[in-house]
């Protein structure tokens, strides 16, 4: 029992952490949040299935 509530205090401050992250950036957005922009893990040069933009087009690099 104490296992699992330690494991579910960790899980909520997590969740905390993310929601303070969103509370405080601008809109509410995270940055850089389109994986398929990173080069390692879009090798194919395939466009963003989230916004569309290629990776050569991204604005967070």
């Amino acid at each position: 029992m104490k296992l699992f509530l330690i494991s579910l205090g960790l899980l909520a401050l997590a969740f905390a952490g993310i929601a303070i992250k969103i509370w405080g950036k601008k809109d509410g957005k995270f940055s850089g949040t389109c994986a398929s922009q990173n080069s390692q893990f879009n090798e194919s040069g395939e466009p963003c299935g989230f916004c569309g933009k290629m990776p050569e087009d991204c604005e967070n690099k």
